[in-house]
C-alpha cells in the first residue's frame, strides 16, 4: 500500500509564511511601490489578490516577465490578503523583496 499523501494546506500555509516574512522581511505594499520595484529589479514574488483589476494584473505580469520575478494569485481577495499581512486595510498587490526566515518562495517555485 503506498503511503498516504499530505494534504496540501495551500491557502493556509501561504498565509502562515505570509505572517513570517511580515515579521522577519522587507516588502512593499500596495500598486506603485510594487511596480517600482520590480522595474528596479528588488522583487523576488508578487502576490496578487483575486480582484485585482485585470489591466493592473496584465501590467505587473508584463513587467515580471521582463525582471524574471515570480508572480502568484492569491486566492482570497483583497481584504483576505490585507488580513494574513497583519495590517487593518485592503492589500491587492504586495511585492516581496526579501523573505527573510520564511521559506515562501522556495514553496511557491516547488508548486
Amino acid at each position: 500500500m503506498p503511503p498516504a499523501k499530505k494534504a496540501n494546506k495551500g491557502g493556509e500555509g501561504i498565509n502562515s509564511k505570509l505572517a513570517l516574512v511580515m515579521k522577519s522581511g522587507k516588502y512593499t505594499l500596495g500598486y506603485k511601490s510594487t511596480l517600482k520595484a520590480v522595474r528596479s529589479g528588488k522583487c523576488q514574488l508578487i502576490l496578487l489578490a483575486s480582484n485585482t483589476p485585470p489591466l493592473r494584473v496584465s501590467e505587473i505580469e508584463y513587467y515580471a516577465l521582463l525582471s524574471k520575478t515570480i508572480v502568484e494569485h492569491y486566492k482570497g481577495d483583497n481584504s483576505p490578503l490585507g488580513t494574513a499581512c497583519g495590517k487593518y486595510f485592503r492589500v491587492c498587490t504586495l511585492g516581496i523583496t526579501d523573505a527573510g526566515d520564511s521559506d515562501i518562495i522556495r514553496s511557491i517555485q516547488k508548486d
